[in-house]
C-alpha cells in the first residue's frame, strides 16, 4: 500500500482523465493522497477533490511563487478553509530563491505568517525549500513549530537529520531514482525509516523510467524501490512504513 504525501491533481494536465485516474488509484494500492494547494483558489479545488474521493485529503496554503499577490484576507481565508474536516495540513509554504517569482522579503514574511497560523491550529505544514535551505531552517526554528514535512527534500543529510530531531518528516519524490541524485540517495539511506514519506509532486518529477512525462500516484512503487535498495529493505517494508508515517502525520 502506498500513501502519496504531496500531489497537485487540480492541475490542468489532468483535465482530460482526472476522474478515471483518481477512481483507479485504489486498484494500484494507493490508500491516500494529500492534494496540496499553492494559492487560495487551488486550495479550494484541493478541498473539492477531497470531498469527491474518500482517500484524498487537502492541504491549504500559498506557495512562495504566489505570495507576491497575498493579502491579509487570504490568511483569514486559509484559516477558514482549514476548518474543513478533510483539510489536514497548511501548505505548500516556504521559500524559493531559485526562481524568485515573488520578492524575497515577501516570501519570508508570508512564510512566517503561515507557519504561525499552522502552529496556532496545531496542524502540520508541507514545506517548499529551494536554494534557501538555511533561511527555511532558521524561520521554522524561530516559529517554534515542529510538526510537518520537508516536501521533495533536496538538501544534504545532516540538515535532514536536524529536521528529524526537530520533529519533522522528510519526503522523497521521483528524483531519488535519477542517476545523478547521489545526495538524495544519501538522505534516503540515512534518514530513519520512521521519518520518511514518499510523494509524486504530480504532475511533476516523474521517476525513472517515466522522467519527462506526466507523473501520478501509480508511479510510487518506483520511488519505493529506490529507497528500499539503498536501505537494504524490501519494497513492502518501505511502502508500509511510509504509509504509516503519512497517516500518523496527517491523520493523527
Amino acid at each position: 500500500m502506498y500513501f502519496d504525501s504531496h500531489a497537485h491533481y487540480d492541475n490542468p494536465l489532468y483535465d482530460e482523465d482526472r476522474e478515471s485516474l483518481l477512481c483507479g488509484l485504489p486498484n494500484h494500492e494507493v490508500i491516500g493522497v494529500i492534494n496540496v494547494g499553492y494559492d487560495v483558489a487551488s486550495s479550494k479545488k484541493a478541498i473539492a477533490l477531497a470531498d469527491t474521493y474518500p482517500y484524498i485529503y487537502a492541504a491549504v496554503g500559498v506557495h512562495p511563487h504566489d505570495v507576491k499577490d497575498m493579502i491579509d484576507d487570504d490568511l483569514l481565508m486559509l484559516k477558514e478553509l482549514s476548518k474543513h474536516p478533510k483539510v489536514v495540513a497548511i501548505g505548500e509554504i516556504g521559500l524559493d530563491f531559485h526562481y524568485d517569482h515573488s520578492p524575497r522579503d515577501l516570501q519570508r514574511h508570508w512564510f512566517a505568517k503561515q507557519l504561525k497560523l499552522a502552529k496556532s491550529l496545531n496542524m502540520p505544514v508541507s514545506i517548499h525549500s529551494r536554494e534557501a535551505s538555511k533561511e527555511v531552517f532558521n524561520i521554522i526554528t524561530e516559529s517554534g513549530h515542529t510538526k510537518g514535512v520537508l516536501h521533495c527534500y533536496s538538501g544534504h543529510l545532516p540538515m535532514a537529520l536536524d529536521y528529524v530531531k526537530m520533529g519533522f518528516y522528510i519526503s522523497l519524490c521521483g528524483t531519488v531514482t535519477y542517476k545523478n541524485a547521489v545526495k538524495t540517495r544519501e538522505v534516503a539511506a540515512g534518514v530513519p525509516l520512521n521519518r520518511l514519506l514518499i510523494e509524486t509532486d504530480a504532475p511533476y518529477l516523474s521517476p525513472i523510467p517515466f522522467r519527462g512525462k506526466r507523473n501520478d500516484s501509480t508511479k510510487l512503487p518506483h520511488i519505493v524501490d529506490a529507497i528500499a535498495e539503498v536501505k537494504g529493505l524490501s519494497q513492502d517494508e518501505v511502502a508500509a512504513a511510509t504509509a504509516k508515517n503519512a497517516r500518523t502525520l496527517f491523520l493523527g
